[in-house]
């Protein structure tokens, strides 16, 4: 098979767009990123690259007339829909009108919007109660996969894409409008099961503006709860959500943005944090792990149960970020799974992703972000430090796709397993930081000091496989979420005496406590300079990350010739 040259033109280097990038690294073609900027600078980009195909796995903008009319360099769109479907809210419509199966198609891009001929799709079962996010995380990632992983290899076999006709009855998909607010509005007065669909629907963006306490917010983030009362009213407070009463039961709310007024920008935030001085007199619940029994259904961020020599705690923070009150929450948490009478300590993720270190948006609504940065920092570190000085044997089930801190916390743990096609970016240095999290102690243990440095610095992603390969993990379990849960507690279970892992159960034995401790201390020291004094721009990084800039260029490193490449190739 010979090697293609491909673009991936993206509105972003995301987490699909990534997947995508190393799938075609590992097929052995050479996949370069263009992310879209202006058409002119794109076009120029593109026409100047020599490229066999462009690829298009998250665009947001139009393909302009000059790239998609060149016969002989095909622009694929992969659109997240079935075929015959158009328009930009394809998951929102199938969330809201609770399809049973929907799909991803790859389609050559034409002057009409996602109406050009058919290369390949790809169909799945769609269960309810998935918000967009985990939906578009989930099975339209694998099946967009899938997908191109058919178009690559229908390119070379010189396929002609079918053109789109709606008279023939297998093509079910029809053009949908953009979904506006409109279509997503509710009433605290229906039921908590519409809600959250409404909710769910929009999840990421752009959420659904609703009332709450006399203003009008975007919601996010939505939990079901048995408990009753007055519809809109806000009834407790839990950790970093608001429970709000609906028409039969209630919800709980993780995440809200303010209506901005003309000319304002608002993002999102924890609920507790947005309606700070409105909630007097709503009671808190302070739930604890001790006390409270484990339920997946439940809403529990942090939850736990034991299963033969196994404690497994869990910890589900809203899109993998942590606030220096979460990781406070999760050392509590950990002190107390520590005391148990276990032999393993199994730490994993929820259904989103795992962990992608401190909440920027916190640090960026705090009156001194960079003083909330480096309490931020600090706290995460202390979650480290309690993997690091367990007694127990301590796995971690990395569940989904992790960054840079979130990817140093699976580290500190003895053990990782991770979910097949999670991808992992293990650096710090494209926000504008030196990184901490022990990575200069954990990194190295796992990869290698000369390796740890080529990935800290060349700011690429990796995949699982990769991962495994380096040794940064120890096993790959199954992609399905439940499948991969009832895995990771067996595989946790039979650690404490597979001879796969007896040096690592021996390592534990030999733990340098004062080496750890100086890694942290240096790199607090250079993460003083990155945050507190802005040496490289975090501040600015912050900020565009959270108000959600539009690049002005594609990096450097997503652009590299396949020669450079190889230079920093992670697959062994």
């Amino acid at each position: 098979m010979r090697s293609l040259k491909i673009i991936l033109l993206s509105s972003a280097f995301n987490g699909l767009t990534q997947r995508a990038w190393l799938e075609l690294r590992q097929a052995g073609h050479s996949p370069s990123v263009v992310v879209f900027t202006d058409e002119a600078s794109v076009c120029e980009q593109i026409e100047h690259s020599g490229a066999d195909l462009v690829i298009c796995p998250f665009l947001k903008d139009r393909v302009p007339h000059a790239l998609w009319s060149n016969a002989r360099r095909p622009v694929v769109i992969i659109h997240p829909g079935i075929v015959g479907d158009r328009g930009a809210s394809a998951l929102d419509w199938a969330i809201t009108n609770e399809l049973t199966s929907w799909g991803v198609t790859a389609l050559q891009a034409v002057e009409e919007m996602d109406a050009g001929p058919v290369w390949a799709t790809c169909e799945f079962n769609l269960p309810p109660g998935l918000r967009k996010s985990e939906l578009y995380n989930g099975r339209v990632s694998d099946a967009a996969i899938r997908c191109i992983r058919e178009v690559v290899e229908k390119f070379m076999e010189g396929f002609v894409p079918v053109a789109l006709d709606y008279t023939d009855r297998k093509v079910r998909g029809r053009l949908q409008p953009n979904m506006k607010q409109a279509d997503r509005t509710f009433s605290w007065h229906d039921c908590s099961r519409f809600i959250k669909r409404c909710i769910d629907a929009a999840d990421g963006q752009p959420g659904v503006l609703a009332s709450l306490v006399g203003g009008q917010y975007y919601v996010y983030d939505a939990h079901p709860d048995q408990r009753t009362g007055i519809p809109g009213k806000i009834l407790a407070v839990h950790d970093d959500a608001v429970l709000v009463a609906t028409g039969d039961h209630s919800l709980w709310i993780g995440s809200l943005r303010r209506k901005p007024q003309p000319g304002e920008e608002t993002f999102k935030q924890p609920a507790r944090h947005v309606l700070a001085g409105q909630l007097a007199g709503v009671p808190t619940l302070d739930w604890s792990i001790a006390s409270e029994p484990f339920n997946d259904e439940a809403y529990q961020p942090i939850r736990y149960r034991e299963s033969g020599y196994v404690g497994e705690l869990t910890f589900e923070f809203y899109n993998g970020a942590m606030s220096t009150e979460q990781c406070q929450r999760l050392v509590e948490a950990l002190r107390w799974a520590k005391s148990r009478d276990t032999r393993v300590l199994l730490i994993k993720g929820g259904r989103g992703s795992f962990s992608n270190g401190v909440h920027l948006n916190v640090i960026q609504a705090a009156q001194d972000p960079g003083a909330e940065a480096w309490a931020n920092i600090q706290a995460i570190d202390d979650v480290c430090a309690e993997l690091l000085s367990a007694r127990q044997l301590v796995v971690s089930g990395v569940t989904g796709n992790a960054g840079a801190g979130g990817v140093m916390l699976a580290l500190a743990a003895d053990i990782v397993f991770a979910r097949a096609d999670i991808v992992l970016n293990p650096h710090y240095k494209s926000m504008g930081l030196y990184g901490s999290e022990y990575w200069t102690y954990s990194l190295p243990r796992a990869v290698g000091p000369a390796m740890a440095e080529q990935l800290t610095q060349a700011c690429l992603p990796v995949s699982a496989t990769q991962a495994l390969q380096l040794g940064m993990v120890q096993e790959i379990g199954p992609r399905c979420p439940d499948e991969f849960s009832l895995w990771l507690l067996q595989r946790a279970n039979a650690a404490l005496t597979d001879p796969t892992y007896v040096a690592v159960r021996e390592r534990k034995l030999r733990v340098d406590q004062v080496l750890i401790q100086q890694c942290r201390d240096s790199e607090l020291q250079e993460m003083q300079e990155d945050m507190l004094y802005n040496r490289n721009q975090f501040a600015e990084k912050c900020s565009h990350f959270v108000y959600k800039r539009k690049a002005c260029g594609t990096p450097a490193r997503l652009v590299a010739d396949w020669a450079r490449v190889r230079k920093v190739e992670l697959a062994g």
